[in-house]
């Protein structure tokens, strides 16, 4: 018996302009819906552009209450499509206390919560420490009408914990919106081999978990020309198959139908939840595992 739906992924270039960028991805995911999509991911900070490149208090003006504005506008046409909408936000929670957050809205419109991101890089153009208070919300998992779905955002993806706390917590899908460029003066080798890793990273999280993993990103220059985004974002099956990867270079709007079914079929075949020793793990809570 299968367990079958369609999954639209948004990979889309952003401007200054929130609102603009709003509208945009709500046609995108108008888009998305008309080609049959049921649950539609947008990529990470989808309302601008990706402003962590530098550490300037005026960008502490683009965060929002969650829910609010932005949601509610989604929640209209999540409503009137009948799609479950994935939407990462900059939330203001109060004054001087922001994060980097991603709402789930399901097909009936209704405000289902939110996962505030809990790893924040900081690196070179990516100053998010400056910005966003980790989450602590913990791991989630949103039970919408098609399926029940785990969120994780960007740097999340690099973390194999993350990814198992969350399937084990019953999530059916994992869902990655996601803002990760090259510098423009980077050679091809090492962007060919950078996108190379990012992917195996999260194609490892749906082999380890026997689920499917879908991540969103954004595409286009930014930073006056000096960052581009490099899209690519692809959807695997739980043996890590690619089974849909978009452009580097273009906005793309994708449906892909898949079967959760899948999962029970790949865990019992290869039982690594079963096999799993977790009175053996306690060591992994600690920083580092020094010498006696």
């Amino acid at each position: 018996m299968s367990k079958k739906v369609k999954i639209g992924t948004v990979q889309m270039s952003c401007t200054k302009g929130p609102k603009e960028n709003l509208a945009k991805a709500i046609e995108n995911v108008r888009e998305a819906a008309a080609k049959g999509a049921q649950i539609v991911c947008l990529q990470e900070l989808f309302t601008s552009l990706y402003f962590c490149d530098v550490e300037d208090y005026e960008n502490f003006k683009l965060a929002e209450a969650i829910p609010g504005p932005s949601t509610e506008s989604l929640s209209t046409v999540a409503k009137e499509l009948g799609v479950v909408i994935i939407a990462s936000l900059f939330e203001k929670r109060t004054e001087g206390l922001y994060h980097n957050t991603t709402a789930v809205i399901d097909a009936d419109g209704k405000y289902l919560g939110k996962y505030r991101k809990m790893h924040i890089p900081d690196d070179p153009a990516y100053y998010e420490k400056f910005y966003f208070t980790p989450g602590d919300l913990g791991y989630k998992v949103f039970r919408t009408k098609f399926a029940n779905i785990g969120i994780l955002i960007c740097w999340d993806q690099w973390y194999p914990e993350a990814s198992r706390i969350t399937a084990l917590m019953g999530a059916e899908v994992l869902f990655y919106p996601t803002a990760i460029g090259w510098a423009t003066s980077q050679d091809e080798a090492t962007n060919t081999e950078q996108y190379g890793a990012w992917q195996t990273i999260q194609r490892s999280h749906a082999v380890a978990n026997g689920l499917h993993v879908v991540s969103v990103n954004r595409v286009g220059f930014e930073q006056d020309g000096a960052m581009k985004f490099w899209g690519g974002s692809f959807i695997a099956n739980p043996l890590g198959s690619i089974l849909y990867q978009g452009s580097h270079e273009k906005e793309e709007v994708n449906v892909l139908e898949i079967d959760l079914k899948k999962t029970d079929s790949v865990r019992t075949h290869w039982p690594f939840l079963r096999d799993r020793r977790i009175d053996s793990y306690q060591p992994i809570t600690k920083r580092f595992i020094d010498e006696d």
